[in-house]
Parts: C-alpha cells; sequence; structure tokens
C-alpha cells in the first residue's frame, strides 16, 4: 500500500517558477539553472526508481520522500518501504555514463567520457538516512525494528564499476530493476529464520504525522528579491511573458495563439514566490490586468478560497 506519493519537489517548483520571470541579466541565474538541471534529474531518477518499487505496493507498506527531524537535525529518505521483517531504506540515484565506487576513499566518481566528476559517496549517504531513521524510530517508542539501507541506480544503462571491494559495494548498490526481487529474497531469509513480525500500520501513522516538505529560502539562497521577481501571464508555447487579455482568454502577441487559463499558472507562481495571498490589486499587477472587475472575476473562478476578513485570496492547503 503507497501511504505517501510523491510530488514535484517544492524547491525544483520555486526554482522552475522563478527562473522564466527574472531578469536574464541577474547575477544568480546561471546557477539558479544548473540547480533546477541538477534537481530535474534527481527528480527523474525518483521516478524510474518508484515504478519498479511499485511491484512491491500489494504486499508492503511504501512512503515517498520522507522529510523528519530528530536530534535538532532534518533528513530525507526517497523511498521507504516497510516489509514483513525489515524496513527497507532505498535511496535513488541518476548517473549518466560510467560511474566508480571507491571503497578505501569512499568516493564516488562519474565519467561521461569527457569529464570525470566526483559526487558524495552514496552507501555513507544511505547509512547516514538509516541511521537517523533508527534514532527517530527509538524515540518513538519504535526500537529493535532492523533497517536495510539500498542504493537505486536508476538508469539500466549506468556502468558501474569498483575499485575495491566489489562485495562491499553489491551489499548495498543495485540498479532499480533489482530493487523488488532483491528485497522479496532479503525477507524470505528474514522468514526463514524466524524473524519477528513488524506491527502494522503503526509507523507509517508516525511517520505521516511528522512528516513535512523540505524547502528552501529561494531569496537567501540566490539572492532573489520580491521585487526581481517579474509580472505578467507566460505562454506555454513561446514563453513569451506578457500575453494578452483578450475575451475569455489570453494571446500570445509572439507566437500567436490563444490560452483560456495560462493565468492559472501565474496566479500560482505568485502564492509560490511572492507571498501565500493575493488581493485584487495585486492580480491586476501581476496579471496585467486595467480592470478591476476582469480581476474579481478571475480570482473568483481560480480555485482560491477568499479570506472575508483580509480581502484577499489563498490556496487551500
Amino acid at each position: 500500500m503507497i501511504f505517501k506519493n510523491r510530488t514535484k519537489p517544492l524547491p525544483l517548483r520555486k526554482l522552475d517558477a522563478a527562473i522564466p520571470r527574472l531578469s536574464p541579466q541577474f547575477p544568480g541565474l546561471p546557477k539558479m539553472k544548473e540547480d533546477a538541471k541538477k534537481q530535474q534529474q534527481g527528480y527523474t531518477g525518483e521516478i524510474k526508481v518508484d515504478y519498479f518499487i511499485d511491484n512491491l505496493a500489494p504486499m508492503y507498506s511504501i512512503l515517498r520522500d520522507v522529510y523528519l527531524r530528530v536530534n535538532g537535525k532534518n533528513f530525507q529518505i526517497d523511498s521507504y518501504i516497510k516489509a514483513d521483517y525489515s524496513i527497507y531504506v532505498v535511496d535513488a540515484k541518476n548517473y549518466d555514463g560510467m560511474i566508480i565506487f571507491n571503497t578505501l576513499l569512499k568516493q564516488l566518481t562519474r565519467s561521461d567520457g569527457k569529464i570525470e566528476s566526483g559526487f558524495e559517496y552514496p552507501i555513507t549517504q544511505v547509512k547516514n538516512q538509516t541511521f537517523h531513521l533508527q534514532n527517530w524510530l527509538s524515540h518513538h517508542n519504535f526500537s529493535h525494528i532492523p533497517i536495510t539501507s539500498l542504493v537505486a541506480i536508476a538508469d539500466p544503462s549506468t556502468i558501474v564499476k569498483v575499485e575495491g571491494s566489489q562485495e562491499e559495494v553489491g551489499k548495498y548498490v543495485t540498479h532499480a530493476a533489482n530493487v523488488s526481487d532483491l528485497i522479496l529474497t532479503r525477507e524470505r531469509q528474514l522468514a526463514r529464520k524466524g524473524a519477528k513480525k513488524l506491527p502494522a500500520h503503526q509507523i507509517e501513522r508516525a511517520i505521516l504525522h511528522e512528516c513535512r516538505e523540505f524547502d528552501i529560502n529561494l531569496f537567501k539562497k540566490y539572492g532573489v528579491r520580491p521585487t526581481d521577481i517579474l509580472p505578467g501571464v507566460i505562454c506555454r508555447d513561446c514563453g513569451l511573458r506578457g500575453m494578452k487579455r483578450v475575451h475569455s482568454g489570453w494571446w500570445c502577441p509572439k507566437c500567436r495563439q490563444k490560452h483560456y487559463n495560462a493565468h492559472l499558472k501565474a496566479l500560482a507562481d505568485y502564492l509560490l514566490l511572492v507571498k501565500n495571498t493575493i488581493n485584487n490589486k495585486e492580480c491586476m499587477w501581476f496579471l496585467a490586468l486595467d480592470n478591476r472587475g476582469t480581476a474579481t472575476r478571475i480570482l473568483k473562478k481560480s480555485g482560491l478560497i477568499y479570506d472575508e476578513k483580509y480581502k484577499h485570496w489563498y490556496k487551500k492547503n
């Protein structure tokens, strides 16, 4: 059973919304684009791994993108799977080309045939996640819960090489397509040893109660100011920021396409990047409207909730 589905990470949603609304001369823009590309690659890898983990959903409990806090530290788990006898912490990795695990130096390098790059050691990362989860479980009176750590390589074409102990890497690292079979094999071994079954759904309910969403302060990290966020309705076909309001829709003067609900993305961008409420005047400014009545009609049909006391609109959580 899937207790928590995966959604596009909030930091990536913020970057995707902000990048088209910044001046091309904005100093932090190259770094934002680079980070957005990396985060998108990571998210794509998680989706690929999810495809194979879904095979376990009829039998086991699955939570995706778990973000918890213990002992003053936050930690994040890509995929949590609770089977009959063990919890499995699965960390998804999405690399192109060839990766090399150096078990002596605890180092990972990737080569695409031209450039060699270094990364955090995935086995150390997943071990740390497991350590924090074990502490969190102990703090919530779930003691002596066995946890197995796995690193899932998302792309089947990624070549994995080892400098050092292949046995050590093989204990933790596998391609995504092998994850389900590896877990099922491990569960059969534990069953034969007479392992104690884990509680039904108490752990998952406790996690969901405290699970939060990882976020970043866009303004602090990249030096973005609210005034840097440029207004306008963006054309989904050509990317022009500045669609014109016409009868019952929006018209793009560049590609001459018409869309009826292009303003919904703009409103979502405002609530994500500027502030979490919007009033009529702010709507007129951000959508480049010159008619107050039009702004009111748009807000009423936007799916947002109106706060009569403060005279503004907000999105229901």
